[in-house]
């Protein structure tokens, strides 16, 4: 087994003790369920989609979650459009000192 597989779960501990270390002294705290990555997720899958059930519907493109001790693939879907709403904002990995972490997608 390599040392690469327990990168995450090195990284997993070390956010959760600087979290409980920062509750303590007063400073910074990660966001509530927030996990981080040590390596950058892959690069996306180009994904077949197939024709929309409708013209109300968007498709929603897959993307790597983590999983530690490595990232897996969500498959992309189509999904309604909600009542109100114009458009999908993708998510997207970002990255930050700690490592990398996922930005969730949201309808605007």
């Amino acid at each position: 087994m390599s040392f690469g597989n327990f990168r995450g779960v090195t990284l997993a501990l070390a956010v959760g003790m600087a979290g409980l270390s920062a509750g303590c002294g007063g400073g910074h705290t990660p966001a509530p369920g927030r996990v981080y990555a040590v390596d950058a997720p892959p690069a996306e899958r180009v994904e077949v989609r197939g024709a929309p059930p409708s013209g109300a519907w968007v498709w929603i493109p897959g993307h790597y979650r983590w999983q530690v001790p490595d990232y897996v693939w969500q498959g992309g879907h189509w999904d309604r459009i909600p009542r109100g709403r114009k458009r999908w904002e993708p998510g997207h990995w970002a990255h930050v000192r700690r490592g990398w972490y996922w930005v969730e997608g949201r309808w605007r």
